[in-house]
Parts: C-alpha cells; structure tokens; sequence
C-alpha cells in the first residue's frame, strides 16, 4: 500500500513595508516570478555554495572495506507520482576497488508537486555516473562538497544529497538572491520561515536542470527501506566511500547491544551576532549558514555529520554520517580521503 505525503508549505515573512520580494524557483538566474519574503528582492538559487575546507589538517586514521556491503542494490520500477510518471533506476556494483553508480536520478517514492509556485521546475531524468572506493580512509580533514564541488553523497535510490543552497543576501538585509552566492550571508533551504525554496516532504526540491535532490532527511526512501526506531537505516553513500545513516544511532555508538536513540548534530546558534547581519528581526537566527557554529561535544556528531563506530552492517566498526533532524540536517563536508 503507497503512503499518501502532503506537500509541506513553509510559513513566509510578512512583507516589510512596501518592498516586494520576488523569488524564481531553484536553480537558475532565470525563472517563474513566485513567493515573497521579507524586505528583499530575490531571484531562485542554483543549490551551490561557497566551498572551502573547514580543516586543513592531514593525515590518515584509520580505513575500513565496505566490499560486500550492499554491493547488488538494484532498483527499475515505475514511479507513478503526478510529478514523475517515469520509471526510477538505480544500479549500485562493486568491481576491484570501486563501489559504482548508475542511475537515471528519478526518486522512487512519492514526492511534493513539482513545479510548485516557488519552484517552477520538472522533475526529469538525468545521467548519473559515479565511482565511489570501497576502502574508505578516516582522515582528520574535513572537506566542505556541495554545488560545483559535487554532491556530497547519493541515496541508494540514485538521488543526490546536497544541503546547501546559493542563496545569500548581502549585510542589509534588503538585496538577497537565491542564486550566485553574492552575498555575505548564505541562505539555509531548512529549518527557517523567512524564504521558501519550494522542498516537498522529502525535504527535496527540483534544480533548473530537472534534478531532485535532497537538503535533508529523504523521508520517502526511509520509510520505504522500513526505517524505523528500532532500526538502524542505511540510506546511502557519501562521496568518500562511507556509509550514510538516517535518524537513529547507537547510544553507545561501539555497543550495538545499547539502545537506539535519535542523534544530533553537534551545531548550536550564534550568540554574538555580528553588528554586519541582516536585522534577526527580519531574519532569525537560523535564516543563514553562518547563524550556526559548530560546537564539539554538544550533540552526538562530528562537524560533518559523522562519528566512528559500530553498525549493523559493520560491527567491528567504522566512520558514518547520519541525515538528522538538527542542523546541519545533511552532511556539508566528508572526513575521508578523496
């Protein structure tokens, strides 16, 4: 039996004074005119971001085999949401040393409507080719992907995760655009009100070039692969060959006989804002990238979404990320070799 979703709508700013804010769907400089958000005039984002490490540290600390590990996941069925009414395929393989993907990119459970007021693209095919190692190495270095750098990882259903956006408005507050990353301050497409980038309830959206792709939690794909509380769900793989995680970890994260718990990311707010940021009462904290600061220890992962430990499909152990319902939602950067 298909589960029926319901498009999440995201609740948009009133507008300030008599400035209009226009907003073009993800990923062009061009587009449908859609949505309002406060005090700014903003066209639709590309889904790219500034991309630098957030460590320049070397070296390795350990490596691990995924060979074996769902290593003939293959999927061809039809997708029969009004927005798809295309067949979803995705052929996962190991050969040598290399974990590969072949896929058409078309998710393979329900989604929102698409185009969408505030996204006026389509969801369409595309060619997605990657080779991923199967011998993963857990360095101290973490690398910001995302945009133009690349995805960060793939659902096994052949979508790409990539949470950050190309949104940015500059220090007033009064010009933000969805694309180019012109500005300062780096718009979040998750967990703020203040502009709608037109995600479904997969926490997903459609780029100008017909790519869905997820910001966050793929709500759709875990509940199809039965992920629940009691369960730890293996989604996907990141660009540096580790597995990705949804929701729920260890307690104990090298006891796999301790409870299951629903883990956190180790970001918290900002408490000295900048004099240079928008107005928070135009835009909360939260609205932008730079509103969250990673604070170690203060939730279970790493600043990229990770921690070293045991899985069921890896028992003695290994480096993994979680998609989490806390910022940063998706990981931003990988912690193993590239």
């Amino acid at each position: 039996m298909k589960k029926s979703y319901f498009l999440k709508h995201s609740i948009v700013n009133a507008i300030i004074g008599s400035l209009s804010v226009f907003l073009l769907a993800c990923g062009s400089s061009s587009g449908d005119t859609s949505s309002t958000s406060a005090s700014s005039t903003v066209t639709q984002d590309t889904d790219t971001t500034v991309t630098t490490p957030i460590s320049t540290d070397t070296g390795t600390s350990s490596s691990n085999s995924t060979d074996a590990i769902l290593c003939d996941y293959h999927y061809n069925e039809f997708n029969s949401s009004e927005s798809v009414s295309t067949s979803s395929n995705a052929d996962w393989a190991c050969t040598g040393t290399q974990r590969t993907l072949v896929a058409n990119g078309i998710p393979d459970h329900m989604v929102g409507t698409f185009p969408n007021q505030n996204n006026p693209n389509e969801i369409t095919e595309q060619s997605v080719s990657i080779a991923y190692t199967l011998t993963p190495a857990h360095t101290v270095t973490a690398t910001t992907l995302g945009g133009p750098q690349g995805a960060t990882g793939y659902v096994l259903n052949g979508v790409k995760i990539d949470a950050n956006t190309a949104g940015s408005c500059d220090d007033s507050g009064n010009s933000c655009s969805l694309v180019g990353n012109t500005g300062s301050w780096h718009i979040e497409a998750l967990g703020q009100t203040s502009f709608n980038f037109g995600t479904d309830q997969n926490n997903a959206h459609v780029q100008p070039n017909g790519a869905y792709h997820y910001h966050g939690m793929p709500e759709g794909f875990i509940a199809l692969r039965g992920g629940s509380e009691t369960t730890m769900t293996l989604i996907g793989w990141a660009a540096d060959g580790f597995p990705i995680y949804a929701r729920y970890g260890y307690t104990d994260a090298n006891d796999s006989s301790s409870s299951l718990k629903t883990l956190q990311g180790s970001y918290e707010l900002i408490t000295n804002i900048s004099s240079t940021r928008p107005s928070v009462d135009t835009y909360p904290l939260g609205t932008f990238a730079e509103d969250w600061v990673y604070v170690a220890g203060s939730g279970d992962l790493d600043e990229c979404n990770g921690r070293e430990g045991v899985t069921p499909e890896f028992p003695n152990g290994i480096y993994h990320y979680y998609a989490t319902d806390s910022y940063p939602y998706f990981q931003r950067c990988v912690k193993g070799a590239l």
